[in-house]
């Protein structure tokens, strides 16, 4: 019986398996002390499969060498930053600070509006407009409807405080910038020598299992690149919708509401949210309805993007579930802050095609067959 006992109990680990132990704990340890400059480099390489994308369509298209391709590619994305800069920001750039000078008198005609409801809503259940509500008019609107309108002392101090912070950020724009100099260098230098690098990711892992490793990467990339194609699409078709609508709606500000509508179209489930609150403020300083039906005309054209448009250029992409991209949005924001927001979906897809392709085909299917077999 004790002979038993001591060929079952397990062996302790050798010296080799604690210093792999140690190693992998201390690698854990130092990825997560950069991982902010791993988050940049994941949006160079991002920005580099953008530009990959563009010159593999070119080079389809035309049938000329990659060196030329990548020429045209980068004329091409210089000539559209040049038009943006001298045609569409300038525009956007006024309109966008009109559409900010706007929001503090929507926020008084919403405070007023509320102030409204509370009184009704407190003499319909209390018989009086100063009913056991005050307490939330108070905190919202202010006491006294009487006074100058505005917001309660409580609610503009932590504005104000909120206002303080954002011009903190403001000082960081040099930082900024640096930022995205950095990005835009890394990014070309992927793009000039794309297989030179993915050897040097394939050199990280054991050489037994290179070979495979690199046709994740592969189509890693690939995911990426019909991921990047069908948000341009469904951006652009966003955008378009929303012009439209805004402009039958007789709403100001259009080609900056449309464009805004554009851009956070990438971030999903919060940017469609966000680009709602510009154009209802706008639309509130001329009527009350017209910001309801300016957040029925996102809700139909987001409803139009989800169901309809992205099904439609994004078939042949890997399907996220919104479960799976909400999670992932959540849990890159905590790590990464907001540049993890904004590359949420393309480092959702590259982890998804990582967990299908090692984890379940190359651990658990075969693991299975073993089981199965044994």
């Amino acid at each position: 019986m004790m002979i038993s006992q001591s060929r079952t109990r397990p062996e302790p680990l050798k010296f080799g398996q604690w210093l792999g132990l140690l190693a992998l704990v201390a690698s854990l340890v130092l990825l997560w002390s950069l991982r902010q400059s791993l988050i940049y480099l994941f949006a160079a390489v991002v920005l580099a499969m953008a530009l990959c994308t563009l010159v593999g369509s070119i080079r389809s298209r035309l049938g000329c060498s990659r060196p030329l391709a990548l020429l045209l590619s980068l004329g091409t994305v210089l000539l559209v930053l040049a038009v943006a800069a001298t045609v569409v920001i300038p525009p956007f750039v006024d309109q966008f600070s009109q559409l900010l000078g706007k929001l503090p008198a929507a926020a008084e005609t919403l405070l007023d509006l509320l102030r409204d409801g509370l009184s009704q809503v407190s003499q319909m259940i209390y018989g009086s407009g100063d009913g056991g509500l005050a307490w939330l008019r108070e905190g919202l609107v202010g006491s006294d409807p009487g006074t100058t309108p505005g917001l309660s002392p409580r609610l503009s101090s932590s504005l104000g405080s909120g206002a303080l912070r954002l011009l903190g950020l403001a000082g960081g724009v040099g930082t900024g910038l640096l930022q995205i100099l950095f990005v835009g260098a890394v990014a070309l230098m992927v793009a000039v020598q794309p297989t030179a690098y993915l050897e040097v990711g394939v050199l990280l892992v054991p050489s037994f299992y290179r070979r495979r490793f690199r046709q994740v990467l592969v189509q890693c990339g690939d995911a990426l690149s019909a991921w990047m194609v069908g948000v341009l699409i469904s951006s652009l078709c966003v955008g378009i919708l929303a012009a439209i609508g805004l402009s039958l709606l007789g709403v100001k500000l259009v080609a900056a509401n449309a464009l805004l509508a554009g851009l956070l179209n990438i971030i999903p489930n919060i940017g469609p949210t966000l680009s709602t609150v510009f154009p209802m403020s706008v639309a509130l300083l001329d009527a009350p309805w017209k910001a309801a039906a300016v957040l029925a005309l996102y809700v139909a054209v987001q409803n139009l993007e989800s169901y309809l448009i992205t099904p439609s250029v994004m078939h042949h992409q890997l399907k996220l579930l919104p479960g799976f991209t909400l999670t992932a949005q959540l849990l890159f924001t905590v790590v990464f802050g907001p540049l993890g927001l904004l590359l949420a979906l393309p480092l959702a897809v590259c982890l998804q095609v990582m967990v299908r392709e090692l984890l379940i085909h190359d651990i658990l299917d075969p693991w299975k067959r073993l089981r199965l077999t044994g």
